[in-house]
């Protein structure tokens, strides 16, 4: 079964929930810090799901086609990743129903809402592990989890010593998905949730998990309740292994991050070693599966791209613009999109800022510009890629994005100087078209019987299109 085709002309929007818009005060925690106060591991600002359904206008004017939420279900901590009840909704961030609002309101916004689901490890809160403390070996849910020795020690700071844990973490203790019941329950989850009309998952460390043959039996169950949910993996590798039948639609495509980031922030690769990376990631999926990757350029788990192009616009310009017209579905991380700023995390997670007075609008009206290009020019979307030139002498990479007898021609400066690029006319459409229209800034350029000679200027990029619809 191919990924379902809605993903390849979609628009995500990563949310942590904590820190997106508080619509409802009155289920803040007592200890809530003020909004917009500087993150910590453990502080909630009381972010909720009313908040995110009041933003919704806001998300579509944007341009968003769907919102990826970071962990919702009961926890203890603000990120949510050591859940307590698969089942149940935080009541930091409000019920059921307004569960069930956000996503009807979603939907008629032609939203999609994908969950994050956590099935490596649950929290210590959770019933199974807690009957485990309470009772020790003579438990029911002694095979739920991989005890090596009782009495469990799982309180406190530090690694656990007598059962498997996320990366050791006490806080953080691993399933175990072989045996049947634990399995039961978490495919009762992953179903549940669909039926209560969650668009996909999105799968947090599926790599941890031992047993293979779980994620074929997730996708199966996933898929009988809705043939068009997404499932999308957390892998920050290249591994192809993790798409297909029996796995996942996309992927997180951090390796396209990783690749994007080394030749526009941190100059490790020449454009030839960038257009080398690129196509052998692009040649490690199938063409529907390809354009089915969650392309990103930030997470909650990750320092803002802002923050690690070091403030410079052109550079942010740069790669926002590459990741809205490489193939793939390209994913705004919250308020990436105003110029919020952050480190690693915590600081990452900064509260969305609603006072339009501090936004950076040019990025804001950049990003609303790619996806606008992206929604009315389905080449962008749908089309076939291949690299033009990756020029080490000059800095300049160009690619193409074809389909049909559309095409649209993205040039690139990676340099610190002005450069100019010389495109041949065939590369321009066929039959080669007489002029072409940046669909950046609107501007028109002629293409005589040579091809099109381009100025760029440092670190800057054209999107050429042969035309563009009418308005």
């Amino acid at each position: 079964m191919p990924p379902p085709a809605w993903v390849q002309d979609a628009v995500f929007y990563q949310i942590f929930p904590d820190r997106f818009a508080n619509g409802d005060p009155a289920n803040d925690p007592p200890n809530v810090q003020p909004w917009g106060s500087p993150p910590t591991i453990s502080g909630f600002q009381g972010g909720d799901l009313r908040g995110i359904r009041q933003r919704l206008d806001y998300l579509s004017d944007l341009g968003i086609t769907a919102v990826y939420l970071t962990p919702i279900f009961q926890a203890g901590s603000n990120h949510r990743y050591n859940t307590s009840d698969y089942l149940q909704i935080d009541d930091r961030l409000g019920t059921l129903q307004d569960f069930r609002d956000l996503v009807d309101q979603a939907h008629a916004h032609g939203l999609r809402v994908i969950l994050d689901g956590v099935f490596n490890h649950s929290g210590r809160g959770f019933f199974a592990f807690r009957d485990l403390l309470d009772k020790g070996e003579r438990s029911a849910y002694r095979r739920w989890y991989h005890a090596t020795r009782f009495p469990l020690d799982a309180f406190g700071e530090g690694q656990a010593e007598n059962y498997l844990a996320w990366w050791g973490f006490r806080a953080l203790p691993k399933f175990n998905t072989a045996n049947r019941e634990t399995r039961k329950y978490l495919l009762r989850v992953a179903k549940h949730w669909i039926a209560q009309g969650a668009d996909g998952w999105r799968l947090d460390v599926p790599n941890e998990i031992d047993d293979d043959s779980f994620w074929a039996e997730f996708r199966q169950v996933v898929k009988e309740a809705n043939p068009e949910a997404y499932l999308v993996g957390e892998i920050w590798t290249l591994d192809p292994r993790w798409i297909g039948p029996r796995s996942f639609d996309g992927l997180m495509n951090y390796p396209l991050r990783k690749s994007l980031l080394e030749l526009i922030v941190e100059g490790k690769h020449t454009p030839s070693g960038f257009r080398e990376q690129v196509e052998a990631q692009m040649a490690a999926f199938p063409p529907d599966h390809l354009l089915a990757q969650y392309n990103l350029l930030g997470s909650h788990d990750t320092e803002r791209v802002g923050t690690l192009a070091g403030g410079d616009a052109r550079k942010v310009r740069l790669l926002l613009a590459l990741q809205f017209t490489l193939p793939g579905a390209p994913a705004v991380y919250y308020g990436d999109e105003i110029g919020i700023a952050g480190g690693k995390d915590p600081d990452s997670r900064r509260a969305f800022d609603w006072n339009r007075e501090h936004w950076d609008h040019a990025r804001h009206d950049l990003v609303r510009s790619l996806v606008r290009l992206r929604q009315t020019r389905p080449e962008l979307r749908r089309g076939t890629f291949e690299f033009l030139e990756a020029d080490d002498e000059t800095g300049t990479i160009a690619f193409t994005r074809q389909l049909g007898g559309e095409t649209a021609v993205v040039v690139a400066n990676v340099s610190p100087t002005a450069r100019s690029v010389r495109l041949p006319a065939g590369a321009l459409g066929r039959p080669p078209a007489h002029e072409v229209r940046d669909g950046l800034t609107g501007r028109a350029h002629g293409v005589g019987e040579l091809g099109l000679e381009l100025r760029l200027e440092a670190c800057d990029c054209a999107i050429l299109l042969g035309s563009l619809p009418s308005s």
